[in-house]
């Protein structure tokens, strides 16, 4: 038995977690997986109604999930930063989910906005530290409001909590090189005879502290997976080098903060936030991990039937490979894979189509029941 606490949060959130939903609940009775859902009222009509964000026995109820499904969270009637960091934060940091994890992978029948680049050139993952940098929430205010106010954030980098973050993507690097020969390894890698590549991606020309302990870290654990090729990147360089030439990256690893920015580039490479799948991982599960369409609450089309379901489908395929479920998994991507690339299937007006939220969703049903 697995138990997936449901959040489907503000927006387009319900509409896209419930098409999900579906289809999760298909799979886990057809794979007899033994699935059960608690819906969780978290969001900002709660907070509007309570003025609570998330109290301890929510958080103590959640606790006692496997993982957790999000749809989405935010609304303009409630103050910027008071959900994102009283609720995702603070469900990221309390379960220790220390690896955010987003694939970015072009499907067939979905265009990108970078010429002459197609799914064999943009295909790779981008592994973000989740529990330390700028995030932590360290720093404060000295003359708040004054001419001589003074704003301090500060960026905290453990050797213990990088580390962890590299040895996970060196770990999903070999796991993917094994699956198969990922086709975008740089020159050097490829000369190499390796077919794994794990980039690191900083700024340690200015950050010479806390950038200079993560690259000191990767080049101490790097020896330790002898099969694979790694490289650095300064992360203005790799933001250039994402738009340009997509098919030198297989996994990048890199800070909370800067994997924050590059993932959402990597989701407009990936043809837009509407097929952007993402995990926010607890890799031990000691704690549930939470899946999520990177995507925001979208509240201009709440309602509309515009929003696009496909990242939060992903998302729980995303979950399933978690639960130790590939073949549902497996499943899952293959029907999205089978309806994008089907130039008569449905899609959202995002990805240039007229169909429905529902429509997308119906349609990706039916081509998981028929896998």
């Amino acid at each position: 038995m697995a138990t997936i606490g449901v959040i489907p949060g503000d927006g387009v959130g319900p509409e896209v977690i419930g098409e999900a939903l579906a289809i999760l609940q298909d799979l886990g009775s057809a794979h007899d997986l033994g699935l059960s859902f608690q819906s969780f009222d978290l969001g900002s009509d709660r907070y509007l109604r309570s003025g609570e964000v998330l109290p301890d026995s929510v958080l103590q109820e959640l606790a006692g999930c496997d993982a957790i499904l999000l749809g989405a969270i935010g609304d303009p009637r409630v103050p910027p930063g008071v959900l994102e960091k009283g609720l995702l934060l603070r469900i990221r940091f309390e379960f220790q989910q220390y690896i955010n994890l987003r694939p970015v992978q072009l499907m067939p029948g979905v265009e990108t906005p970078i010429k002459g680049k197609g799914p064999g050139e943009i295909d790779m993952v981008v592994v973000r530290e989740n529990n330390e940098d700028l995030y932590v929430g360290a720093g404060g205010f000295t003359r708040k409001g004054t001419p001589e106010e003074v704003a301090i954030q500060t960026s905290i980098n453990t050797r213990a909590g990088v580390e962890r973050c590299l040895r996970y993507a060196f770990a999903l690097a070999e796991k993917r090189a094994k699956d198969r020969v990922f086709p975008g390894l740089s020159p050097a890698a490829r000369d190499a005879g390796k077919r794994g590549l794990v980039s690191l991606v900083a700024k340690t020309n200015v950050l010479t502290f806390a950038h200079d302990l993560w690259n000191r870290a990767f080049e101490e654990v790097a020896p330790d997976y002898p099969t694979l090729a790694t490289d650095y990147h300064h992360v203005d360089a790799c933001c250039m080098r994402m738009v340009v030439a997509p098919e030198r990256y297989d996994v990048i690893v890199t800070t909370n903060m800067f994997g924050d920015i590059i993932t959402d580039l990597g989701a407009v490479l990936q043809g837009g936030m509407g097929v952007a799948s993402s995990g926010n991982l607890n890799p031990e599960r000691a704690f549930p991990s939470m899946f999520e369409p990177v995507h925001g609450s979208a509240p201009d089309i709440a309602g509309t039937g515009k929003a696009n379901p496909i990242a939060a489908i992903l998302s729980i395929g995303m979950l399933l490979d978690h639960l130790g479920a590939p073949e549902a998994a497996g499943s899952v991507r293959s029907a999205v894979a089978r309806i994008l690339a089907d130039p008569n299937g449905p899609k959202t007006p995002d990805l240039g189509g007229t169909g429905s939220t529902s429509e997308v969703g119906r349609a990706i049903r039916e081509a998981v029941s028929r896998a």
